[in-house]
């Protein structure tokens, strides 16, 4: 981060005290910082906090004295514009193109990458005007920093808390030394559960969320990949719309779209939890309830990663995930040379806070070469960073030297 210019741009909310953290952290990084408020976001914090912190003078408004064309200047000044605070207030102007303040006219000026916090109380986050203008966001290229979950400014207990200063700052980080490393490259990357059909009402399904493999997704597209995500039933809609998603149901489906691109991918990693069996007989129509039990013939499902892995090319990498409930290491490793893995990324059921469902995870990463790699809990797009860093550094530096 250093040398870098950040604009910060904080709108009315409760949670405008830690930008101050923000602005004190990205300055200790290196970075230049410039600072905007919302008229509402002076009646939380001083504009002087941030001018004695930053620096720099703080902009309150798009007329400043004899000029009105500073947001233009600040648009293109920027190597990146970060919202935090972001009200829903905020995020349904930038949405929609109401330039009515100075941050806003400055994110419609901007030619750098936005990165956007919100913090609102969580029935304003849940409901669907704001869950509507966040995937516009996400839509337009930018980046939304995942909010925290926990007690409310309101006294409520949920989601809706700005994601925490240093958290920010090592998302921030991360982009900046990231330096595109995966340019050029084209990453297949699965995601989610699938679900095999009983009849047309019921499924055999699991837990997956697709948070991880969603969040690795935009970790390779932040760093300069072209991504295609397939991705399973799963309640998540807000997905850049750079990535190339196509969503299925079945793992048969999934394994077909795979099958389609794979050949032209440098790099696949497998993060999706396809059903290991279906049923081997669908029925057309609903199931009537008779008796007290129904008996269910099974069937294998295609295994994707070792159909794929068997034609591998020499320069594909090809990444794995297990999800172990015991001897963990030594089925993720048997798992790693069956599937003609590079590496595998381990995730075990008896760690709390790791697993479907969670907002985090914790990993270790075992390569082809017997390297065993710990990581501690962290957000999943931590541990997606995480990930993609482990690969970078131990095969795309490697493959583009050769």
């Amino acid at each position: 981060m250093k040398g870098k210019k950040i604009i910060l741009a904080v709108s009315g909310s409760i949670a405008a005290y830690k930008s101050a953290h923000l602005v004190r952290g990205f300055i200790k990084k290196g970075a230049e910082v410039k600072v905007l408020m919302t008229p509402a976001a002076t009646a939380f914090i001083s504009p002087l906090t941030f001018s004695t912190l930053s620096k720099n003078k703080v902009h309150t408004s798009v007329i400043d004295g004899d000029s009105w064309d500073n947001h233009v200047e600040l648009g293109l000044w920027a190597d990146a514009l970060v919202i935090a605070p972001a009200t829903a207030n905020t995020i349904a102007k930038m949405a929609n193109g109401i330039c009515d303040n100075i941050i806003s006219a400055v994110y419609l000026s901007a030619k750098c990458p936005v990165f956007i916090a919100p913090a609102m109380d969580l029935d304003m986050w849940a409901h669907p005007s704001t869950t509507v203008n966040i995937q516009k966001l996400i839509s337009y290229g930018n980046t939304i920093i995942d909010v925290g979950e926990g007690e409310l400014a309101s006294g409520l207990v949920g989601k809706g808390r700005m994601a925490e200063p240093e958290n920010i700052i090592e998302q921030l980080s991360s982009f900046f030394l990231s330096n595109n490393d995966l340019k050029g490259k084209k990453v297949l990357i699965t995601a989610g559960p699938t679900y095999e059909a009983i009849d047309p009402v019921r499924f055999i399904g699991n837990h997956s969320s697709g948070k991880m493999g969603v969040s690795l997704a935009e970790e390779c597209l932040k760093r300069g990949a072209e991504v295609y995500l397939i991705l399973g039933p799963s309640s998540i809609s807000q997905i850049n719309g750079s990535i190339h998603t196509k969503r299925v149901k079945s793992g048969e489906e999934m394994f077909l779209q795979c099958d389609a691109i794979h050949d032209a991918m440098d790099i696949c990693i497998f993060a999706a939890a396809v059903a290991d069996y279906r049923p081997k007989n669908v029925s057309s129509e609903k199931i009537k309830k008779d008796g007290d039990s129904l008996e269910l013939s099974l069937e294998k499902t295609r295994d994707i990663a070792d159909t794929l892995g068997k034609k591998k090319q020499k320069d594909q990498i090809h990444i794995g995930f297990a999800l172990e409930t015991k001897d963990e290491a030594f089925y993720a490793k048997k798992k790693l040379e069956k599937k003609n893995f590079n590496m595998i990324v381990l995730n075990s059921l008896k760690d709390k806070g790791a697993g479907f469902k969670h907002s985090t995870n914790k990993i270790t990463i075992y390569t082809e070469n017997g390297e065993e790699i710990k990581f501690d809990l962290k957000l999943k797009t931590e541990v997606a960073a995480d990930i993609v860093n482990t690969l970078v550094n131990k095969y795309v530096i490697k493959t583009d030297k050769n």
